[in-house]
């Protein structure tokens, strides 16, 4: 039965989706702003896995580690070295954006430097195997993916709602003038947030590289359909970007199933229109 494949590829999508969503919805709630930036992570990831594991044969499990901690350390670097000068000059929310959105031109334009803008795929680096399930078929790749978003998203749930750190974080998100009364080093707790959201955003670029390839300008696409998943469920809301996210997916899947694939983002901002006109605040108000 077709709804099956819709559910499985809905499925599949919601991952990518909510794996960015949960990443960009942790930083946008402590820093308040939209990092552009955010997109040019699964980019820099996926990358970096195919120099490690394509270019330079190192065992994939080593080069996955380095990726994502490359990612995060590359996203920590614009946090400390950007975006700290610009908060104590307390800069304009709108400084913010143009300046994430340099960042983002920066790395996506070193990318085709290093290793040129052909399309590339980490696919030749595993066995990419078929699974039905009923009358879906998925890959074994598609099936970790979905496997990581769940482990991912329930991880980052345990964090925020019972670890010290995550008690930290939801306070920042709420007042972070109030938090520092309290003795707590708000910038340092930031950091580790955009160490945590750039880890997911890495690991999530080469699990797309792993699917269905990568190129230096996928990563804008990806922090779009994020962000659109952010809006729709509850714009800081790292439980309300998940909801959007399979909100999304299923509509999107809908869609080209009856449809054809061109329409796919066409449906994406359309939805996002709806949702900014009759509730802007997302389904799940933060």
């Amino acid at each position: 039965m077709f709804v099956e494949q819709i559910i499985a590829n809905s499925l599949i999508t919601a991952s990518v989706y909510g794996l960015l969503a949960v990443g960009f919805n942790l930083i946008y709630g402590t820093v308040g702003f939209f990092d552009l930036s955010y997109g040019a992570i699964p980019v820099i990831g996926a990358y970096m896995m195919f120099l490690f594991s394509s270019m330079l044969g190192l065992p994939i499990w080593l080069g996955i580690v380095l990726s994502v901690v490359i990612s995060s350390i590359i996203s920590f670097l614009v946090y400390r070295l950007v975006y700290v000068p610009l908060r104590k000059k307390k800069a304009s929310k709108m400084v913010f954006i143009v300046a994430s959105l340099g960042i983002y031109t920066v790395f996506t334009s070193l990318i085709p430097i290093f290793f040129s803008s052909q399309f590339q795929t980490l696919s030749n680096l595993v066995n990419v195997t078929t699974i039905t399930i009923g009358s879906a078929i998925l890959t074994n790749i598609q099936v970790i993916t979905i496997i990581l978003f769940v482990i991912i998203s329930v991880a980052v749930g345990f964090l925020l709602q019972k670890t010290r750190m995550g008690k930290a974080v939801r306070a920042v998100a709420d007042d972070e003038e109030v938090t520092k009364t309290m003795g707590i080093n708000t910038q340092a707790v930031i950091g580790k947030v955009f160490l945590l959201g750039a880890a997911i955003a890495g690991l999530t670029g080469i699990m797309v590289g792993f699917d269905t390839g990568m190129d230096p300008n996928i990563g804008f696409g990806l922090l779009l359909k994020a962000v659109i998943c952010c809006i729709i469920g509850g714009v800081g809301n790292v439980y309300a970007g998940m909801i959007g996210a399979l909100l999304l997916a299923v509509i999107e899947n809908v869609g080209v199933w009856y449809f054809s694939a061109e329409w796919k983002d066409l449906i994406a901002f359309a939805v996002l229109i709806i949702f900014l006109v009759v509730r802007p605040q997302g389904i799940w108000k933060r």
